[in-house]
């Protein structure tokens, strides 16, 4: 892979992974309700899902969804009945999670990566990607090269987010302010699905 295309690699997986999605919307909601620290298992649940979705497509399972288009319209429609329940959780939440015990909880490391196996924004990143930067004469090679530049851009993208979400704890403190940002969020994760129905 040359200089040039590495680049471009970069540049791509950067404003995918930073632009909002599914993750990054779940992130912002997460970092506010419970914090940074507790949204690590979150963050690297997304990149690690990613990146076996990733080698999963280069592997060969984008060609399987392509030759079996049932597969994946069911694979749709999990991810979207799936999608829609986080929404409708985030959106009813009402209290920051502040402590262990709290009824809420963040999402976890298992979660998240499965969640990367029905994340509509996430499998049109990866079988673009994987079809714009490999290179047919070195299969593997590039395969691996393409999802260790998705790594290496992915967490500190996601992370933003979460972040972003932890900087606005104080002021979602209110718990008028809070339900109202949770019902944004949960709306806005829910408005993720459009590019997939139309």
């Amino acid at each position: 892979m040359s200089f040039d295309t590495f680049l471009a690699l970069f540049v791509y997986a950067f404003v995918t992974s930073i632009t909002p999605g599914p993750n990054n919307f779940m992130l912002l909601a997460s970092g506010v309700n419970f914090g940074f620290v507790r949204t690590i298992p979150h963050m690297l649940g997304i990149g690690v899902g990613f990146l076996s979705l990733l080698l999963g497509v280069g592997l060969g399972l984008g060609a399987v969804l392509t030759a079996f288009p049932l597969l994946h319209s069911a694979l749709k429609i999990a991810g979207g009945a799936y999608l829609l329940y986080l929404s409708w959780r985030i959106a009813m939440s009402r209290t920051l999670g502040n402590d262990a015990g709290a009824a809420a909880k963040p999402m976890t490391f298992l979660e998240a990566s499965a969640f990367q196996w029905v994340n509509p924004k996430a499998w049109v990143m990866a079988i673009t990607a994987m079809a714009l930067y490999t290179d047919p004469t070195a299969p593997l090679l590039s395969v691996l090269i393409v999802s260790l530049g998705f790594a290496i851009v992915n967490l500190p993208s996601v992370s933003t987010w979460a972040g972003f979400g932890m900087a606005l704890r104080g002021f979602l403190a209110d718990p008028q302010r809070l339900k109202w940002f949770n019902i944004a969020m949960g709306i806005l994760l829910a408005a993720t699905l459009w590019p997939m129905v139309k």
